[in-house]
């Protein structure tokens, strides 16, 4: 039996005619880190919310440790929550924030003190033990959001996205401290987000939620490199995978503004015989211009001209119009293109996704 279970769980609001959480499943194990992502509206906060017993679940049932909690009050399901606004108490010193929790549930003062001092050892909030919450930073805020949430000692951390308020580089720092002290204190942790870079860095899995449904559940390599579908392939990844409206004849792909590539033997027998219009998809590190692979795929070389560049530092990302779409390249940051600049580049032969062009589905990744 796993540690958190949802069983067709369902949630639709009074005055709806459509739920906002539709049959979902999924089975987390103890001590895992699960990320929820998706964009806006996708119902990742709804489900959140109904873990904690904030939400009342319409349909399903959700077992935490083997207990069915839906009737069950947030204070009794073992859980604590992180949430977006830090939600301190102004008139409060840090150590008093993170310790009010215990005193309400009538901890003996020396007990507080001593769960009190170790959250703020291991956050590194010494120095702000004193200080009240307008004299803090975003950081520093957040660290004692935490703070209040794992002197409590609970088997389940629940976190809706926590770092939006934070600038890029505080993110990084925080997503370091968040994935460490998970490992530290072996709870398990559902962590709520719109940004597939945290999920992707910080996940054991991912769960990828669209309109109410999930998508895809896997490891971040896993969604990474064998996406179900064009939503998963194009949500994962960034710069975002490339997509090409392609017409598939045995094993020649036509793009749309003529060009043509011919497929190699296992992705021909991956596509099992379909023909017709489809959407190929290839992620940007997949389309390559060293001499090597050219040589080696000689055949499918094609020719394109530099519209636009990114110079990332680490690599660049070269953009150009093929296909009848805008592609963008990931090359190494020595390989160095203009504006203007005709290149040559082949698509990896093996890293080509042929998706569904109605329902999105990945022909290449059917078991």
């Amino acid at each position: 039996m796993s540690f958190i279970e949802f069983k067709n769980i369902c949630k639709m609001y009074p005055g709806s005619d459509k739920n906002t959480v539709d049959n979902f499943n999924l089975d987390i194990e103890e001590k895992e880190f699960i990320a929820f992502v998706g964009p806006s509206g996708c119902g990742k906060s709804t489900t959140l919310r109904m873990i904690a017993g904030f939400e009342e679940i319409t349909g399903g049932e959700l077992y935490i440790d083997g207990k069915k909690v839906n009737e069950v009050a947030p204070r009794d399901r073992g859980i604590a929550m992180v949430f977006q606004n830090y939600a301190l108490y102004p008139h409060m010193t840090v150590e008093k924030n993170i310790g009010y929790g215990l005193k309400n549930m009538k901890m003996p003062a020396d007990q507080i003190k001593k769960k009190v001092d170790w959250a703020i050892d291991i956050l590194g909030l010494e120095e702000y033990r004193y200080r009240k919450p307008k004299n803090l930073s975003g950081g520093q805020r957040q660290r004692v959001a935490l703070g209040r949430a794992i002197v409590k000692n609970q088997k389940v951390f629940l976190m809706d996205e926590p770092l939006s308020n934070l600038d890029a580089k505080l993110r990084v720092s925080m997503r370091t401290e968040i994935s460490k002290l998970h490992r530290e204190l072996g709870a398990t942790t559902i962590y709520v987000t719109h940004d597939q870079v945290e999920a992707m860095t910080m996940a054991d899995r991912i769960v990828i939620m669209k309109d109410g449904v999930i998508q895809q559940v896997g490891k971040p390599m896993e969604l990474y490199d064998h996406p179900k579908n064009q939503f998963v392939a194009g949500f994962i990844g960034s710069p975002q995978m490339n997509f090409f409206d392609v017409t598939v004849s045995g094993n020649t792909v036509k793009f749309a503004d003529g060009n043509t590539i011919t497929l190699s033997e296992g992705t021909t027998k991956r596509l099992n015989g379909r023909q017709g219009q489809m959407v190929l998809g290839i992620r940007g590190e997949d389309i390559k211009m060293d001499a090597q692979n050219m040589d080696l795929n000689r055949d499918n070389r094609q020719h394109a001209v530099i519209t636009d560049t990114e110079v990332m530092g680490n690599e660049n990302n070269l953009y150009f119009n093929f296909g009848g779409t805008q592609a963008v390249a990931r090359v190494s940051k020595y390989e160095i293109s203009q504006i203007g600049d005709g290149i040559d580049f082949v698509f990896m032969p093996s890293k080509m996704h042929f998706f569904d062009k109605e329902t999105g589905i990945n022909y290449t990744e059917e078991v």
